[in-house]
């Protein structure tokens, strides 16, 4: 995919120079890694906040017809299961949830209005799905009908109905208040990473303070930016958003930009290149044995204790074995087998299984091969299961090959 990277240096000084004419620019349909490494690389909140923002306002997800500009889903991002035109009953019932969550938390009750209408509309098309062993064609994708359309699922399924987009928390001067708890310890977090005698794995407790976890549930948990869906026949069942296609606000960048600076030694040179968000369904599995194209991962677990019926299990499992040098990006995500007989049966498939726990962060080196551990949360749309994922930095080596072929591949963790 043809990066940006040289074409946003130019924006970013006609950012600085006047912001009246941002209508003006011919933005891209969407911004990649390295657009977003670019910014991250002198902490520049302003100008990527304002690059991530206005290339999705001027996209399809605006309900805003007149304000959209690019009137197709990237084929990247239908490539991760992000498109319009398909959906899947885990996927809706999840939109459902939402949507009677927002009817009763929004303060207006015009907005409060608007969400029981999207809820009846999402709940008739969800009665039309037919079983998952009749979509097998699919693998368990369905494809909206032209009833769906003429009841007007169109206007309203993968739209930026309501979009939190909050800013950072400030003191009274101005100053931006920091997102990480006092309990925070970069020395001692530095100290285990570099540790010769255990893999780089990092648990991180209770690492953001009490404010920023609540703002940034509410994030999660209030933004219409989850577009993406899985083939539910073949990847299991979880809803994605990512900060290329709605999940930006200002204070997940900053919460990014903020843990990259606290770990120096570590971070250096790599900075923030990607963030997601996924929510999962109890009923399916979660993300298969995989391994991510980046230096550092950090995956941070948000939905509250009480919700997690398995208090030792719901985490995560990351083995401590790496793919081969000479294998691409398509290669070690896509075959399965092969990765658990030649690299991680010879280990023993030695790992280290971390539990889940709300505000728990794991910070891990993202060539490790992982997956979700097995789960069980409680029915209700306050308890899925939710992580937050941030990579920082990119592998240059030949792993790099074959990501763009991957995107067809995709097993939710581009």
């Amino acid at each position: 995919m043809k990066s940006f990277y040289v074409y946003f240096i130019v924006l970013a000084l006609v950012v600085c120079l006047t912001k009246s004419l941002d209508e003006d620019i011919d933005f891209p349909q969407k911004l990649d890694s390295d657009d977003i490494s670019y910014f991250s690389s002198t902490y520049d909140i302003d100008g990527l906040h304002w690059a991530l923002s206005n290339v999705f306002s001027r996209s399809i997800r605006n309900p805003n017809p007149r304000q959209v500009v690019h009137q197709n889903v990237p084929e990247s991002i239908i490539a991760r299961g992000g498109g319009s035109t398909y959906t899947s009953a885990y996927k809706l019932k999840v939109d459902i949830e939402q949507a009677e969550y927002l009817a009763q938390v929004l303060p207006s009750n015009e907005e409060k209005g608007t969400f029981q209408e999207v809820k009846q509309l999402y709940e008739k098309v969800y009665k039309r799905i037919p079983p998952l062993d009749e979509l097998s064609q699919t693998k368990g994708l369905y494809p909206f009908m032209e009833q769906d359309y003429k009841d007007g699922i169109g206007s309203i399924y993968n739209k930026a109905l309501h979009h939190t987009d909050f800013n950072e928390f400030k003191d009274s001067s101005g100053k931006a208040i920091s997102l990480l708890s006092q309990s925070f310890d970069a020395v001692k977090i530095e100290k285990q990473w570099y540790d010769k005698s255990t893999p780089p794995v990092v648990v991180i407790d209770d690492i953001l303070s009490p404010q920023a976890l609540q703002r940034i549930r509410q994030i999660l948990l209030e933004s219409t930016v989850w577009y993406e869906t899985k083939m539910p026949l073949e990847f299991g069942g979880y809803v994605g958003a990512y900060i290329d296609d709605g999940l930006h606000d200002r204070i997940l960048l900053q919460m990014a930009f903020e843990l990259n600076q606290a770990l120096p030694n570590i971070m250096k040179g790599h900075p923030l290149q990607y963030l997601w968000a996924y929510k999962y369904d109890s009923l399916y599995n979660g993300i298969k044995t995989h391994a991510d194209q980046a230096v550092v991962n950090v995956n941070l677990w948000l939905t509250d204790d009480d919700a997690n019926l398995d208090k030792e299990g719901g985490g995560l499992v990351i083995y401590t074995a790496k793919p081969p040098s000479n294998w691409n990006f398509v290669k070690y995500n896509t075959e399965t087998d092969r990765v658990r007989k030649d690299i991680l049966e010879p280990t023993n498939f030695a790992n280290v299984t971390v539990p889940y726990r709300s505000n728990r962060a794991v910070m891990f080196d993202s060539m490790l091969f992982h997956h979700t551990d097995k789960f069980n949360f409680k029915e209700g749309y306050e308890n899925r299961r939710i992580n937050l994922t941030i990579l920082y930095g990119t592998m240059q080596n030949k792993m790099q090959e074959g990501r763009a072929e991957m995107s067809s591949h995709s097993n939710g963790e581009l």
